[in-house]
């Protein structure tokens, strides 16, 4: 019997088909299919790798229906206990394509099933030939960005306005390369759209030697963000440090004042009803004057501590250089279109991409500052709707500092701005790109916002399940592979791609990579000599703090 099954399928492989099991069971997303040992074990030497790999967990194989080729993954296989010359395997559907009628390969291939196969049909190996068709861009804006697992020669592709059009997330443990694959991915796009609007949030100041010469980079030293652009939220983070009944009062207080303040500008008589939330310029001493004024008016018995609070924050800030990025005086000017202009890169002049590196930036504010360049983003989209569409994708990297789960941390400004433009932003063009090494640690709901999911390794059983409740159905045979891939290979399932792949990513050019190699400790602890300037260099940058 194995012998006559063999011959048969040396017959079918002259033809270009080999077959290696049949459908046992059909259900909805999935079905269950016997597969032939002997077959897969006679295939395991072929010269076309992803026939080599037929029937692996992993791997894809197609069945006939009519003059369709019905496309499936192999999540799962054991043995059958009553036949050892048999393995059971759990497949996922991921779609469907023509059959070309002398070859038998697969051609317009599309997502989705209408047809089911029945118990009985015959399983056969999926070819690179066939995988081509499937991987195949079709016409829409794509770039390229690695080589299709097991194949060779196959390109994985993105579909750009999918991918950016219901947000994106890229996934991996420390050491997977997940900045240098945010850096290719990016680039890529940047050549593909050198006039897009890119505005990326650097927490480590590692993307700068990346886009040096297709970015605009900014720091503390060149950002000059006018603190008047806090809206009321962001202003409260910032100058109010009590907490319980005593934070409300204060908030009142500062209300109340900052409205003051901000009406005795100039602009303030041009708009009828003035908001404590509306970007006009006021200077930081006309608000503590004003804080001042009102402690004034108070009667003996009211507690004048709430003032002092405020007045004590707000005159500490200007005095520390380390805030002057911000809270300078000179920022009191209304610079509010050329402000938005540099970092949304209106025009880009080549430049589509805006690095803002925030490591500089002192800590108790960053979430604050990342608060403000979200929310300039998004309210920049509600407000322009009437104008001339120019979408912006806004990349936060370390995303779960700013997004964090209620486990981890509270409500903040910059969580309630990021999850609203999850939720909404692609009604107004805003795209959101998430990087993070600990997708568990983030807001529920905010990844299975993401349209395409990019999926390094992930060494953590937490995050491999946070990721997979995320992923679609069809893609879940993709995830048991997520703890065994290597460095720079991802696994890629959602709107970005046709069906979900396993791509190892291209190798970037040395001066396109981000700051972001390991330290060799071997090569490093070998090397000695100058300690002593080197360490009078680091004490000077220290205590000038950067500067």
């Amino acid at each position: 019997m194995g012998v006559r099954q063999t011959q048969r399928s040396h017959e079918a492989a002259d033809s270009g088909l080999h077959k290696i099991g049949t459908v046992i069971e059909i259900a909805g997303s999935g079905s269950q299919v016997s597969l032939n040992a002997a077959l897969i074990n006679a295939l395991v030497e072929h010269h076309d790798p992803s026939i080599a790999m037929a029937g692996q967990v992993g791997s894809q194989i197609k069945i006939r229906v009519g003059n369709v080729w019905l496309l499936a993954n192999i999540r799962t296989q054991r043995l059958d206990l009553t036949d050892t010359k048999t393995i059971l395997a759990q497949v996922d559907f991921l779609g469907e394509g023509d059959e070309e009628r002398l070859t038998g390969k697969i051609y317009n291939f599309r997502r989705g099933v209408t047809r089911y196969p029945v118990p009985g049909s015959e399983v056969y190996a999926v070819s690179s030939s066939d995988l081509k068709q499937v991987y195949a861009a079709d016409g829409r804006a794509s770039v390229s960005i690695g080589t299709v697992f097991p194949t060779r020669d196959i390109r994985g592709s993105l579909y750009v306005d999918a991918m950016l059009g219901k947000h994106f997330a890229l996934l991996g443990s420390t050491g997977t390369g997940k900045s240098t694959s945010a850096a290719l991915i990016l680039h890529k796009i940047c050549e593909l759209a050198p006039e897009g609007h890119i505005v990326m949030i650097d927490p480590h100041g590692e993307y700068s030697a990346a886009f040096k010469g297709n970015g605009a980079l900014y720091d503390v030293n060149n950002l000059a963000m006018p603190y008047w652009l806090m809206n009321f939220a962001e202003h409260c983070e910032v100058f109010v440090t009590s907490s319980g009944d005593e934070r409300q009062a204060d908030c009142d207080i500062l209300a109340k004042c900052l409205l003051q303040a901000r009406s005795k500008n100039r602009l303030a008589e041009s708009i009828g009803k003035l908001t404590v939330d509306a970007p006009i310029p006021y200077l930081l001493s006309d608000l503590t004057t004003i804080i001042q004024n009102e402690m004034g008016k108070l009667d003996k018995a009211t507690n004048t501590a709430p003032f002092m609070r405020l007045k004590g924050k707000i005159e500490e800030l200007k005095a520390d250089p380390r805030y002057s990025f911000m809270f300078s005086g000179m920022l009191v000017g209304d610079t509010m279109t050329d402000f938005l202009g540099k970092i949304f890169r209106l025009p880009s002049d080549g430049k589509p991409i805006s690095i803002i590196d925030v490591s500089g930036v002192p800590s108790d504010i960053t979430s604050t500052v990342v608060a403000v360049l979200s929310r300039l983003v998004f309210d920049y989209a509600i407000w322009s709707r009437n104008e001339p569409q120019r979408p912006i994708l806004l990349v936060c990297e370390e995303a779960h500092r700013y997004i964090p789960s209620d486990r981890v941390a509270g409500g903040s400004a910059v969580r309630t701005i990021l999850e609203r433009i999850a939720k909404e932003g692609r009604k107004y063009g805003v795209s959101l790109g998430l990087i993070t090494q600990r997708p568990s640690d983030l807001a529920e709901g905010v990844l299975s916002q993401c349209g395409t999911i990019i999926s390094m390794r992930l060494n953590n059983d937490r995050d491999q399940a946070y990721v997979r409740a995320a992923m679609p159905e069809g893609a879940r045979g993709f995830l048991d592979s997520i703890p065994a891939l290597r460095n720079r290979e991802c696994i890629i399932c959602g709107e970005g791609v046709s069906i979900p792949i396993r791509v190892a990513l291209d190798t970037l050019e040395e001066e396109k990579r981000p700051a972001s190699e390991d330290p060799l400790f071997s090569v490093l602890w070998q090397e000695t000599g100058g300690e002593e300037e080197l360490l009078d260099r680091v004490v000077r940058r220290w205590r000038a703090q950067g500067r």
